[in-house]
């Protein structure tokens, strides 16, 4: 062993106080629009808000609705707007704190994300946090509503983790997360966090 020890952290509802792929919506579509979306596309909405669905069928579906035909550029655009002026004020201040305290420990610190990292990114670049996250499919510059490849959410968690990270190099592994979606990501840990900064 070498002693290297590392942390991994899912995003939503863990690190935030709410589901972001709906904040980002409602920022770049507007209120009135993300409302009458959900009216019309209510099932979706709700099967994925209460992951009665796939994760990755429900989210496909709301994130066509809302993005397909955007140019990719535009919407990176807003994306990073919104990890500048949105994003900080749903970062549960507990969950900073304790990634702050583990980088004083020597941790290094990876985001393991079911969001697409397109809203995340600019947020995880300015604390110097790895992120692995969901990606979006672009075809002709115009984001399709797609996801590109395996959307990165519980096994597939894992998967991408093992493919960057060589975890038996890690005396230490600790995992924070927050749904029955990042339980097998918990499961690689030597020390695990369910829910942790909920009451923080």
């Amino acid at each position: 062993m070498s002693g290297r020890k590392i942390a991994f952290f899912d995003f939503d509802g863990t690190i935030t106080t709410k589901d972001t792929l709906l904040e980002i919506i409602k920022f770049q579509k507007g209120r009135a629009a993300f409302y009458t979306g959900f009216m019309f596309h209510a099932p979706w909405l709700v099967a994925y808000k209460l992951k009665l669905l796939p994760n990755d069928q429900a989210k496909q579906k709301i994130l066509s609705y809302f993005f397909a035909g955007t140019p990719e550029g535009f919407f990176q655009e807003k994306c990073d707007l919104f990890a500048e002026k949105v994003l900080p004020g749903l970062i549960r201040p507990a969950a900073k704190k304790e990634i702050d305290l583990l980088r004083t420990r020597g941790f290094e610190i990876a985001v393991i994300s079911a969001s697409a990292g397109n809203w995340i990114r600019k947020w995880t670049n300015r604390l110097s946090l790895d992120l692995v996250a969901t990606r979006l499919e672009v075809k002709d510059g115009l984001i399709t509503g797609r996801i590109d490849g395996q959307n990165c959410y519980g096994e597939q968690k894992v998967a991408r983790i093992r493919e960057r990270w060589r975890l038996a190099d890690y005396e230490e592994i600790y995992v924070y997360g927050d749904t029955s979606g990042d339980k097998p990501m918990l499961a690689l840990a030597t020390k695990s966090f369910y829910k942790p900064f909920r009451t923080a």
